[in-house]
C-alpha cells in the first residue's frame, strides 16, 4: 500500500521505517527542513537502536523517502498517519492539538480519492471527530474516513515493539475503513498479534488509560520504597513478592526517582484535564501526578542529605541525564529537577550520559560535560546514578573511588548489592532498602 506519514519526529519515524518492512511504500513528510535534510542524507536526529539501519536500507531501496512537501505526500495515498506532536498546553495543561489540526487541513487540501487518514498522534477523547470535520470544512467533496490508531512504542525498544506489539489498538467508525487498515497490519495480523477494532472515541481514551495506569504503577512503587526505608523492608523483594501475582505482574515496579519521558508527563496530564472537563474527575491520576512531581525534587534532597545536608560549594557528579536508557530523549527528565535542585542549593555539576548530552545542553545550563562516567567523577564529593544505562552496572568501583574526592554512591535506581559498594569504602544510598 501507499502511505503517508506527517511528522518525522519519534513517532512518525519509527512508524514509517518500520511500514516499509511490511512491504508497503512510505513518504514521511515534515516542516522542518533541516530534518529532512538530515534523513535524506542519511543521518538519523534522534537515538533508538536499529532505526538507522532500517531507514538506510529502505531509502536506498525506494521504499522510504522524506520530504517538506506535505501535498506531495499525501496525493496519490491510500492511507495518512497523522504523527506530530501534541505537547502539553501551557497554561492549562490540556493537549496541545494544533499541530494535528494544522495537518488535518493540508491533509484535506491534498488528498485525491478515498483516502484513510489516522491519527497516530496521543489525542484526547473526541479529538477525531474534530479532526473529520476539518477535513469536511476544508474539503467538502472528500471521499474519506478518520481512524484513530494510538502508538505503544517504548523508547528504546520501538522496533521490537512495532513489529511484535502486545496489541494493536484501531478506532473505526466504518467497515470500509476497517478493511484498509486490516489491509496495513495484515503482516502483524498474520503473525497473530492482536488486533482490536473498537470506536473511534475508545480508542483514543485507552492510550491515555494505559500510559495512566502505568504512571500510577510507578508511583506507587516509590511510595511503596519510602514506606519500606521507614519500616526496614526491602522494595525489590517487596516488588518481586507482589510482582509475582500475575494479575500484577512484574514490569514498572522499580522504585526511583520518578517517571518521566515524552509520554508519561504529558498524557496523565491531559487525562485529567479531560476528566475534569468532563465533569468526572480522576483523582487517581490527579494524585499520581503531584506524588511524581514532587519525588523528584525530594530525590535532590536524598542526595543533599548525603552530602552532609549542605552541598553549597560541593560537586556533584551525574551519571545519566535521559529519562530512560537507550534514547536520547530529555524530556521531563528526572534528572533536569535533580540538577536544577542541587544548582538551587549552591552545587556544582559534573555530568556524563552515553547519549542524551547534546539534547541535555539544550535544557541543563552551568553543567559541565564528560565523555565517560570516571571523568566526570573525577574530584566530586558525590556520585549519583539518575538513570540505568547498563555502561553504569559495572563500574570499577575501585577507579571510581580514587576519582572522587569523598566515595558517596547515591544509587537511585538501586543497580548495585550494599555489601559490594559498602566493602569498596563507600558511603551508599539508594531508594526503598534499609
Amino acid at each position: 500500500m501507499k502511505i503517508s506519514v506527517i511528522g518525522s519526529g519519534y513517532v512518525g519515524l519509527v512508524s514509517g521505517a518500520c511500514f516499509t518492512e511490511f512491504g508497503h511504500s512510505v513518504i514521511c513528510a515534515d516542516l522542518d527542513q533541516s530534518k529532512i535534510d538530515a534523513l535524506n542524507s542519511g543521518r538519523i536526529p534522534i537515538y533508538e537502536p536499529g532505526l538507522e539501519q532500517i531507514v538506510k536500507r529502505n531509502s536506498a531501496s525506494g521504499t522510504l523517502s522524506f520530504t517538506t512537501d506535505v501535498e506531495q505526500a499525501v496525493r496519490d495515498t491510500d492511507v495518512v498517519f497523522i504523527a506530530v506532536g501534541t505537547p502539553s498546553r501551557r497554561g492549562d495543561g490540556h493537549a496541545d492539538l494544533s499541530y494535528v489540526y494544522a495537518a488535518s487541513k493540508s491533509i484535506a487540501t491534498a488528498m485525491q480519492g478515498y483516502t484513510v487518514v489516522v491519527t497516530k498522534s496521543t489525542v484526547p477523547v473526541g479529538t477525531g471527530d474534530e479532526v473529520e470535520r476539518i477535513i469536511r470544512d476544508t474539503n467538502p467533496d472528500a471521499d474519506f474516513s478518520v481512524v484513530s490508531n494510538p502508538e505503544f512504542l517504548r523508547e528504546g525498544a520501538a522496533i521490537e515493539d512495532f513489529k511484535r506489539p502486545d496489541r494493536i489498538v484501531v478506532g473505526v467508525e466504518d467497515r470500509r475503513a476497517q478493511a484498509v487498515m486490516e489491509e496495513v497490519y495484515r503482516p502483524l495480523f498474520l503473525n497473530q498479534s492482536p488486533l482490536l477494532f473498537v470506536n473511534r472515541r475508545t480508542s483514543e481514551l485507552i492510550k491515555y488509560a494505559a500510559n495512566g495506569f502505568l504512571a500510577m504503577k510507578i508511583t506507587f512503587i516509590n511510595e511503596m520504597a519510602d514506606l519500606c526505608e521507614a519500616v526496614g523492608a526491602n522494595v525489590q523483594d517487596v516488588a518481586r513478592g507482589i510482582g509475582l501475582d500475575k494479575r500484577i505482574g512484574p514490569k514498572f515496579l522499580n522504585a526511583g526517582p520518578g517517571y518521566g519521558g515524552s509520554c508519561f508527563p504529558k498524557d496523565t496530564l491531559a487525562l485529567a484535564k479531560t476528566a475534569q472537563d468532563y465533569e468526572h474527575p480522576v483523582r487517581l491520576i490527579e494524585t499520581t501526578i503531584a506524588i511524581n512531581d514532587n519525588r523528584k525534587r525530594a530525590m535532590a534532597r536524598r542526595v543533599i542529605s548525603a552530602c552532609g545536608g549542605d552541598v553549597r560549594g560541593k560537586k556533584v557528579a551525574i551519571l545519566g541525564l535521559t529519562f530512560k536508557p537507550n534514547t536520547d530523549d530529555m524530556r521531563d527528565a528526572p534528572s533536569i529537577s535533580i540538577i536544577q535542585a542541587l544548582q538551587d542549593g549552591g552545587a556544582i555539576i559534573n555530568a556524563f550520559d552515553p547519549e542524551g548530552t547534546e539534547e541535555a545542553r539544550k535544557i541543563l545550563h552551568d553543567v559541565s560535560y564528560f565523555s565517560n562516567a570516571y571523568e566526570a567523577a573525577r574530584g566530586a564529593d558525590a556520585l549519583v546514578i539518575v538513570t540505568e544505562w547498563d555502561t553504569f552496572r559495572a563500574l570499577d568501583l575501585g577507579r571510581m573511588k580514587e576519582e572522587l574526592n569523598s566515595p558517596v554512591l547515591v544509587d537511585m535506581r538501586n543497580i548495585y548489592r550494599r555489601d559490594d559498594v559498602e566493602q569498596a569504602g563507600f558511603a551508599y544510598h539508594c531508594i526503598g532498602r534499609a
